[in-house]
């Protein structure tokens, strides 16, 4: 289950894209590309990742709780996993579009 700070982020940058004009409008693209959009989104991802080692590390230091590290953790499972479902999300809409005539 997604946390309610990676849903508002989620629902912030969509807001943020829509803001924009959206895709598929007009002959100028006036909102991020996909790829800076896919940097943004693996970049978070792995900003997530160190924070949960940096929770680690403060935890075998014992300058952290717990608490603090299983909710790292659990944020960085939840976040990288998504990231795995929209891959294989894009994985199979490239093989459906190699699977059209032409």
């Amino acid at each position: 289950m997604a946390s309610p700070t990676i849903a508002a982020n989620a629902y912030a940058n969509l807001a943020r894209v829509l803001e924009n004009g959206g895709a598929g409008k007009g002959s100028e693209p006036t909102g991020q590309s996909f790829a800076s959009l896919l940097k943004d989104a693996v970049g978070s991802v792995m900003e997530s990742g160190r924070k949960s080692d940096a929770q680690t590390v403060a935890m075998a230091a014992g300058k952290a709780n717990v608490m603090d590290v299983v909710t790292a953790v659990a944020d960085t499972d939840v976040a990288v996993s998504t990231l795995v479902s929209v891959r294989d999300r894009v994985i199979a809409a490239y093989e459906d579009i190699m699977k059209m005539p032409i």
